[in-house]
């Protein structure tokens, strides 16, 4: 299959010391990154634009005053 993405799912093998070992995933193309990247933004966009809960705003107050 020229020209196909392949991707992996990473799951962890097991040792014989209990320890799980993982491998890494093929690297996603340019152009795959630059699709991905494209449709999250426009997905999230509205939620740029929307006003903050109150319980994330006392959150981020909270972070503010931490400053210093």
């Amino acid at each position: 299959m020229s020209g196909a993405l392949l991707m992996t799912k990473m799951q962890p093998d097991d040792r014989q010391d209990g320890r799980a070992h993982r491998t890494r995933p093929a690297p996603l193309s340019a152009s795959v990154r630059r699709h991905l990247g494209l449709n999250l933004r426009s997905l999230y966009a509205d939620s740029l634009v929307e006003p903050v809960g109150e319980r994330i705003e006392s959150l981020l107050t909270k972070l503010g005053r931490r400053k210093g």
